[in-house]
C-alpha cells in the first residue's frame, strides 16, 4: 500500500529559523502555510526533492509541544505516500491503529502503532519535479529495541512483503536490523534497527531518547555542491570518501549533522550506491 517516502516533518520551536538552514543549504523553495490541529502546530511546508519538508512549531498544546519539550528540535515524522489513503486508513482501522485526517492526510496515532517511537503521516500519491539540491528521499531510520517485533509489525500495519525486505547490519556503526522496503526494485523504506554497542553513537542516543527516528537519506546528484555550501555557512558535515583508491577519496555520502537542517541529521547518497546494502549491489554505478 506504500509507495515511497514523501516527505519528513521536524517539530521545531522556531519555525522561520529552520526553514531558512533548508532553504540555503539544500535549496528548497517554500510551499505554504497552514494550521494542523490534529498535533496542535503551525507549519511551514518546503518542495525538496520529489517531496516535501514540513516544519511544525506547536501553537499552544498539543503533540508536538510535548515532543519538543520532552527532545527539543528533531525528526519528528515520516511522511509516508501511497494511491489510495481512506483505503489504508481503512485497513489500519481493521487493525486497531487510528487515523485523523485532516487536510487531506491522515496523521496516525502512535500510542496504537505497536512500535514504539513510529510515527507517520500518510499522504496521496503526487508526480513531483524535483527541487533543490537533492533528488529524492527513500529512507526514514527507527531505533527500536525489538527490531524482529518492530519488522513484523510494520509489515503488519503497512501492508509490505516482508519477502522483499533487506537485512542491514554495521560492525563500525554499531547496529542490527531491517530495511523495509515497500515496492520491489524501489529504495524506498524504513530501516528499522537496534544498536548493539552503548559506546558508539547510536548507542548513546538511543540511550538519552530510547525508541524514536535517528535519521533520514535521501539521494544526492550534488554532494560537491552540499558540502562547499555547508562549508561557507558553517554547518557541520561528515562526509564518507569512497573505498575505491580512483576516486581519489571523493565523498560518496555525506552526513549533515542535526544543527545543519535545524534538528535533524540527514544523509545524503550519491545516485545509486544506496543498492550497495540494499540487496541489489549489482545495481551500483561507478562515480563519474
Amino acid at each position: 500500500m506504500l509507495k515511497r517516502v514523501d516527505r519528513v516533518q521536524l517539530a521545531v520551536p522556531d519555525r522561520a529559523a529552520a526553514v531558512e538552514r533548508w532553504i540555503a543549504l539544500l535549496g528548497a523553495e517554500a510551499a505554504g502555510e497552514d494550521r494542523i490541529a490534529a498535533l496542535g502546530a503551525r507549519r511551514s511546508r518546503l518542495r525538496l526533492g520529489t517531496g516535501y519538508i514540513e516544519i511544525l512549531e506547536p501553537d499552544g498544546t498539543g503533540a508536538v509541544a510535548d515532543a519538543i519539550a520532552q527532545r527539543g528540535s528533531h525528526l519528528f515524522a515520516a511522511g509516508l505516500s501511497t494511491d489510495d489513503v481512506a483505503a489504508l486508513t481503512a485497513h489500519l482501522d481493521s487493525l486497531g491503529v487510528a487515523a485523523v485526517a485532516e487536510n487531506g492526510q491522515a496523521y496516525v496515532d502512535p500510542s496504537s502503532m505497536g512500535v514504539p517511537g513510529l510515527r507517520a503521516v500518510l499522504s496521496a500519491e503526487e508526480t513531483l519535479p524535483p527541487v533543490g539540491a537533492i533528488d529524492f528521499l527513500y529512507e526514514a531510520t527507527l531505533l527500536v529495541d525489538e527490531p524482529k517485533a518492530a519488522i513484523a509489525r510494520c509489515a503488519e500495519i503497512f501492508a509490505l512483503n516482508t519477502e522483499i525486505f533487506v537485512p542491514i547490519g554495521s560492525e563500525e556503526f554499531g547496529y542490527d536490523g531491517s530495511l523495509t522496503l515497500f515496492q520491489p526494485n524501489q529504495l524506498f523504506r524504513f530501516e528499522v534497527i537496534t544498536p548493539t554497542d552503548a559506546e558508539k553513537t547510536l548507542g548513546r542516543f538511543f540511550a538519552r531518547t530510547g525508541p524514536s527516528y535517528y535519521m533520514a537519506f535521501a539521494e544526492c546528484g550534488q554532494l560537491d555542491a552540499v558540502a562547499e555550501r555547508a562549508r561557507e555557512r558553517g554547518d557541520g558535515f561528515t562526509p564518507v570518501p569512497s573505498p575505491d583508491a580512483k576516486d581519489n577519496g571523493t565523498a560518496e555520502t555525506i552526513f549533515l549533522h542535526p544543527p545543519a537542517l535545524g534538528g535533524m541529521m540527514l544523509g545524503l547518497s550519491r545516485p545509486t550506491l544506496a543498492w550497495r546494502w540494499s540487496g541489489a549491489p549489482e545495481r551500483v554505478e561507478a562515480m563519474s
